[in-house]
């Protein structure tokens, strides 16, 4: 098989992009930047942290409705894997590719610090490489992440402390298939120790390890 190949989407406001990018290559993937219009060419697509489109109507909702929309649904029913990082979450949650609403933190502030979390499912593509009820650090900075439940949902990722606000203390979730995640904290921006911590090196290690051992959907 060619080397997995990740590609991360650019939405104007994106500022998590280069870690994304960065991450990407840094565990062994074929990785490139896309835009709005591009074709999707993936084994693993990247929407990013950041305020795409300064969050001035609803977090997530105008991105949700770019042209790239319905490839990233179409690329979804393939089987291909997604990550939705902070903004890149509520994006997912606007398209409807995962359940639930994110709103404003419960104290009403923007909240930016590492958090304690606990790893509930470590049977997705992107949790592999944790233990079940492991607890990693991972750092946050979001203002809308208090996550409220609609239907039940696959939860991989929880607070071990209410940080936010959110429904069971919810901090990731994937779809039915396990084939796309969202999550608030920023995997990305922890892959060395000398960040504060290495623990989102290995959300990275799963997705590529994963896409090596069964195959792509670019193959």
């Amino acid at each position: 098989m060619t080397i997995p190949k990740a590609q991360v989407v650019v939405y104007p406001g994106s500022n998590c992009d280069r870690d994304a990018l960065w991450a990407c290559k840094y565990v062994g993937f074929d990785a490139e930047f896309i835009d709005i219009y591009s074709d999707i060419d993936a084994d693993l697509l990247i929407l990013p942290g950041g305020f795409s489109y300064g969050d001035y109507l609803r977090v997530g909702a105008v991105a949700a409705r770019e042209p790239i929309a319905q490839k990233i649904k179409e690329f979804v029913s393939r089987g291909g894997l997604v990550i939705g990082i902070c903004n890149g979450f509520q994006i997912l949650v606007e398209m409807g590719l995962l359940d639930g609403a994110l709103l404003q933190n419960s104290n009403g502030k923007f909240i930016c610090k590492i958090v304690d979390l606990e790893v509930v499912d470590n049977s997705t593509p992107f949790t592999s490489y944790y233990l079940k009820g492991e607890r990693i650090r991972l750092p946050i900075a979001h203002g809308f992440g208090r996550y409220v439940k609609i239907n039940d949902v696959n939860v991989t990722l929880k607070y071990v402390e209410d940080v936010n606000g959110s429904d069971e203390l919810i901090a990731g979730i994937t779809n039915m298939n396990k084939n796309v995640f969202g999550l608030m904290p920023h995997p990305e921006r922890a892959m060395e120790k000398i960040l504060g911590s290495d623990d989102g090196l290995r959300v990275f290690l799963s997705a590529f390890n994963y896409i090596k051992n069964n195959g792509g959907v670019r193959r």
